[in-house]
């Protein structure tokens, strides 16, 4: 496999999850957000966060950040109704729209973080505590000199496989092959974690992604092809 050169980000630069974007919200997402908020959002001013206080009982927990919509995490909260569900959004439309899916299916078993993921891991994310994080289509950041902003960076991933339980699963997708590659050198020099796949080995598709995105249909239509990658914490 040939390698790429990871840029170093700036000194005293911190990557962050928010990326700009300019889709307005609609009036039933707005609604659907300030209503829902208090039913099922999460606050970084809450502090460390309490699953079994959160919940109501005790089950696997998974974190996706960046979930974009949300179509894709309700429907992995529908399917599996034994496992609790936190995702992480800075897109106001997206954390509304998924709102009105947990209200509209009625489900206990998820819970929103409207804010940058990095403050949340930092903040809210007790070590050893998820079973699996995902991590789906995050901004490529597609010209060279932007490289530094893209999420998945060595220190973050060190945050990652800190929040995660012995075992427990990092798994990314992406459909830009030069952040695939980077992704796949960042998690492979990360001791605390080891490719399920196989080194240097991109994953199948993870039933943990249910549904095909419209990020996916996009990269198809444009021919370009989804790589994941499903390491595990030693």
């Amino acid at each position: 496999m040939a390698h790429t050169m990871i840029s170093t980000p700036p000194k005293h630069f911190r990557v962050r999850s928010f990326v700009g974007r300019n889709s307005r919200i609609t009036a039933a997402q707005e609604q659907a957000f300030y209503e829902c908020l208090p039913l099922y959002g999460l606050s970084t001013e809450s502090g460390l966060l309490d699953y079994d206080a959160v919940f109501g009982r005790e089950a696997p927990r998974f974190l996706e950040i960046g979930f974009g919509s949300g179509h894709s995490l309700l429907a992995l909260a529908k399917s599996c109704p034994e496992q609790d569900f936190i995702g992480i959004e800075t897109h106001k439309p997206g954390v509304g729209a998924l709102f009105q899916g947990i209200r509209q299916h009625a489900l206990t078993n998820l819970r929103v973080y409207h804010a940058d993921a990095v403050d949340v891991l930092d903040q809210c994310i007790p070590d050893a505590s998820l079973e699996g994080i995902q991590i789906f289509f995050p901004d490529p950041w597609q010209k060279r000199r932007h490289h530094p902003r893209r999420l998945i960076q060595p220190e973050l991933v060190k945050k990652l496989a800190a929040k995660l339980k012995p075992a427990g699963t990092l798994h990314l997708a992406t459909d830009w092959e030069d952040y695939a590659i980077q992704m796949m050198q960042v998690l492979s020099e990360e001791e605390a974690l080891f490719n399920l796949a196989g080194m240097h080995q991109f994953a199948p598709r993870s039933p943990y992604r249910p549904l095909v995105t419209k990020f996916e249909r996009r990269a198809l239509r444009e021919g370009r092809h989804v790589r994941e990658l499903h390491f595990a914490k030693r």
